[in-house]
């Protein structure tokens, strides 16, 4: 039987922020047949169309509307995941992905795992505050436009 490395939680956490979107934390911590970590690049992959449909069609493309929101929200996601797992206590993370090694350091919070976080609630916020602010933009200026229909 083979013994598994323990897991880092700083390397998750960066992984987690930096290859979120891709599932590149969930297939570190759990493997490749782990089904999460496969839809992350799914819905990535969706929200990326959004922005290729916004650039070939312009902003009045309805799909896109609904496409770009979940690039940033998948984002933003994996951003609360690199500070979930940044600000876990190192007993807690070892219990969870260490438990043949809890007196392992591989839980233990350095620089570089508060690093993680910092730059996770920064970049996490600014994807939300997009796609929260795109969302509403687009859904009022529709409002705008049918309002300007009825009244014509």
């Amino acid at each position: 039987m083979q013994t598994l490395a323990p897991k880092n939680k700083t390397l998750a956490a960066w992984l987690a922020l930096i290859g979120g979107q891709f599932g590149l934390h969930r297939l570190y911590l759990y493997g490749w047949s782990d089904l999460w970590a496969w839809a992350h690049p799914a819905v990535a992959a969706l929200g990326w169309w959004g922005v290729e449909r916004v650039r070939l069609h312009g902003q009045d493309d309805q799909l896109a509307w609904l496409l770009i929101p979940l690039l940033g929200f998948i984002l933003a996601g994996t951003a609360l995941t690199a500070i979930y797992f940044g600000l876990m206590s190192p007993k807690k993370w070892n219990a969870m992905h260490n438990p043949a090694a809890p007196a392992t350091l591989a839980g233990n919070t350095s620089w570089l795992t508060i690093g993680a976080v910092v730059f996770a609630l920064l970049f996490g916020t600014i994807a939300l505050m997009s796609s929260i602010v795109f969302s509403f933009q687009r859904y009022f200026e529709y409002q705008v436009e049918e309002a300007r229909k009825i009244s014509q």
